[in-house]
């Protein structure tokens, strides 16, 4: 038992490298996602999901004109019957059809709660009803004409189409997007009355350029509207080689508030953006003053979008405003496009313009001889019943006879001779015979049908509408042979076709007329944000323990301030709303702060950690006000310094620029500008060196080089001054002293330097 268990085991394996049985898996798996679920069908626009959503709504007979059915009951019938996959994938798909902020042309009418543009989740799907659209309908015209073929369903008791016959471009119409195993494609909408001209255009003139295409359809057309600023070369280009971007702007305008106050409405938002995140990054710009000429965002939407922007004050420029939020916002987009679909279902191209909507115009080609075949056959049928019908009413003394005594008079019908009967009575009246030959006997169809014939049609006036109904049909079927014979007339059909669709999705039509339109982007330079402040005077005040503030106002460097308790006065100066402050650390990096980010006057500020990221071990040794080509000088307690440019320390991050190295215990001690032409040191054994600052290097980084040798201690405090003017500090009594002569303390850099002279403040600094 075991042994022929085993046997039939080892014939079960199949023994093939690991490389080849995953890579064929692989490429099945790779094959099924491509043509099954990510791109779409370049013929009907659609993948295989949106198909039959579609084909299951026209099963249920949910037309536009007709009543509304479940959700629920829509997307069930879709999993059941042809697309077994979780009902919540395909419900979201029958969702996101109805939405008329991310469709061009819905092809579903949801009744409920079907979702927002601010992104909220349509209800479930057994609180909401739906049903198709007129649009939809288009794309269902002629399923019951052989239009396509159809197939059988995954389990093989039902049927269906594997395209759909599709009277307009719906692939351009309403865009589509998609991941696939190694592709994607990303196709924006469009306006079908623009499709429709350049279809037109393109059975005209079947080489048409992509230059003559783009004066029918000069760009995408998205439900959202919103503005397209790409310049015509990029466009061009785009739909010559089926990939490219589009940036697409908000549509907004200004709103006059009186006495020069003004606002900012914007209308209109980029196709894709949720309204409720962008106001909220934009509400975070304000917060952060990454924009501070931005006052306050508001949402006053209702159905249309209205979003209020207030600008900080009436002095600023609407069109700066708009360019600067249009750089860091959602209020600008690229929308890429990237026309990968299936050609005939089957294989995946990236196709440009002419050729995505040359499928369109074969497939049409192909629909309008499967239809015109159907007709064909269609007449045909109906001829050879009206023949016998019309034999019948020739005959028809001998007809009631046969009906009325014979026993089985179907047979007795079917047998007798009419053609003799036929050629007697031809006469009789005045009809043209009709071209399908007429055998002697009837067939088994026309005898059904005269046997089915009510007593109410033996009426003279029915022999005529009978003649009239079988001449309008030859005459019928001989243009329908003509059509199918001149590829000439087959063409001019489908041009009248889809203009009769353009007449029904045109200008007239409720979402017919264009909602993207064209400008050029204006050029600015990009400003910087002290450019976009209001200048005003303040005095930064930074306390001992590191707690900063603007008071407003240029106020006495004196006057006695309030500050936490255990904390007291540190740094004051006065400042522009405007400047940039420089802020070097006891590590020896500078930290960059916006003035008109720092907190108000009014409290006692906020911790600078908060504003930049420094080091619990570091204290702030100064702060200074940017200037353009000023020079500083820096100076570690070792002793050591060196001469830098306020441009070489602006940090462009939180974390600061390394500028003074420092190593061991030494720190960063003095931060100072540059205004004379000699420097003062002091080191903390009092003893003071003057020389000139020339001997001094400029430097973008480093350890510095010596300015006062020591024994013992370091620096303590040092100064710049004209040696015309003195060196000036402030006596234990507070009185301003200027020495003149100090020969005695002048010396080369790097020297001890002399014991300071009388009177020098015992905290031995210069200020």
């Amino acid at each position: 038992m075991n042994e022929a268990s085993d046997d039939l085991r080892d014939k079960s394996i199949l023994a093939e490298p690991l490389g080849r049985a995953i890579g064929e898996r692989y490429l099945t798996y790779a094959l099924s996602t491509i043509m099954n679920r990510a791109l779409p069908d370049a013929r009907d626009g659609l993948k295989p999901v949106h198909r039959r959503i579609l084909y299951a709504m026209r099963e249920l007979k949910l037309t536009a004109s007709g009543g509304f059915r479940k959700s629920a009951k829509i997307s069930g019938d879709v999993m059941g019957n042809y697309h077994p996959h979780g009902d919540a994938a395909i419900y979201d798909a029958m969702a996101r059809l109805a939405q008329e902020f991310n469709v061009r042309y819905p092809l579903v009418d949801g009744q409920g709660n079907f979702g927002n543009i601010d992104g909220d989740n349509p209800a479930a799907s057994r609180y909401t009803e739906a049903r198709m659209t007129t649009v939809a309908e288009a794309l269902l015209d002629g399923l019951n004409e052989d239009a396509v073929d159809f197939r059988e369903n995954y389990d093989g008791t039902l049927s269906e189409p594997i395209v759909l016959p599709a009277s307009f471009p719906n692939l351009l119409a309403n865009g589509s997007s998609g991941i696939a195993v190694g592709m994607a494609t990303n196709i924006p909408p469009h306006n079908i009355s623009e499709l429709c001209d350049a279809c037109i255009h393109m059975i005209k003139s079947p080489e048409a350029r992509v230059e003559t295409l783009l004066k029918y359809i000069p760009g995408p057309d998205f439900p959202t509207g919103g503005t397209i600023v790409e310049p015509y070369e990029n466009i061009l280009n785009a739909y010559k080689t089926g990939r490219g971007s589009f940036r697409l702007r908000a549509r907004y305008s200004t709103e006059d508030l009186g006495r020069g106050q003004w606002q900012i409405v914007v209308t209109e938002i980029p196709f894709q953006v949720q309204k409720s995140k962008l106001i909220e990054k934009i509400a975070e710009l304000i917060q952060t003053k990454k924009i501070p000429i931005l006052e306050d965002i508001r949402d006053e939407s209702a159905e249309d979008v209205r979003v209020v922007l207030e600008p900080k004050n009436k002095n600023v420029d609407p069109n700066i405003l708009m360019e600067t939020l249009f750089k860091i916002s959602d209020l600008e987009v690229r929308f890429s496009l990237n026309m990968n679909v299936l050609i005939d279902g089957l294989v995946p191209k990236v196709c440009n313009l002419n050729e995505v909507l040359r499928a369109f115009l074969d497939h049409r080609r192909n629909i309008l001889r499967r239809r015109s075949n159907f007709r064909l056959n269609k007449i045909d049928i109906r001829l050879e019943i009206l023949e016998g019908l019309i034999i019948a009413f020739l005959n028809l003394d001998r007809v009631i006879d046969i009906i009325r005594y014979d026993e089985s008079p179907k047979l007795a019908l079917m047998s007798e001779d009419w053609g003799k009967r036929h050629e007697r009575a031809k006469d009789e009246l005045d009809y043209k015979r009709p071209d399908v030959s007429i055998e002697g006997e009837l067939s088994e169809a026309q005898t059904e049908a005269i046997l089915n014939m009510r007593l109410r049609s033996l009426r003279k006036l029915e022999e005529v509408e009978l003649v009239k109904e079988r001449d309008s049909l030859m005459e019928e079927r001989a243009n329908l042979e003509d059509l199918l014979a001149d590829t000439m007339q087959q063409w001019n059909k489908i041009a009248e076709e889809i203009r009769e669709t353009k007449k029904q999705f045109g200008q007239s039509f409720v979402a017919g007329a264009r909602r993207t339109n064209f400008a050029e982007a204006q050029d600015f330079e990009e400003l910087p944000i002290e450019a976009m402040i209001e200048k005003e005077p303040i005095t930064v005040v930074c306390s001992s323990m590191g707690w900063i503030r603007a008071m407003n106002g240029h106020i006495d460097l004196e006057r006695e301030l309030k500050f936490k308790d255990g904390d007291g006065p540190g740094i004051i100066f006065h400042a522009q709303t405007t400047d940039k402050l420089l802020a070097l650390g006891s590590n020896g990096r500078f930290y960059t702060i916006l003035a008109s980010n720092l907190p108000g006057g009014r409290g006692m500020g906020e911790p600078i950690r908060l504003m930049v990221d420094i080091p619990d071990e570091a204290k702030i040794v100064n702060i200074i006000p940017y200037i353009s080509n000023q020079t500083l000088l820096v100076a570690s307690s070792a002793g050591d310094g060196f001469i830098v440019r306020h441009d070489d320390v602006i940090a462009q991050t939180k974390s600061g620029k390394q500028i003074l190295n420092v190593k061991d215990n030494s720190t960063a001690k003095v931060c100072c500008d540059i205004n004379g032409d000699h420097i003062a040191v002091v080191g903390e054994n009092r003893k003071v060196l003057i020389f000139p600052i020339s001997e001094l290097p400029e430097m973008a980084r480093g350890k510095g080089v010596r300015l006062q040798k020591y024994k013992d201690g370091g620096l303590s405090d040092l100064t710049t001054f004209n040696l015309s003017d003195g060196l000036t500090w402030l006596d234990p009594a507070g009185r301003r002293r200027t020495e003149s002569d100090l020969a005695d303390w002048t010396a080369k850099r790097a020297t001890a330097g002399r014991m300071a002279p009388r009177g020098f403040p015992r905290d031995n600094k210069f200020k």
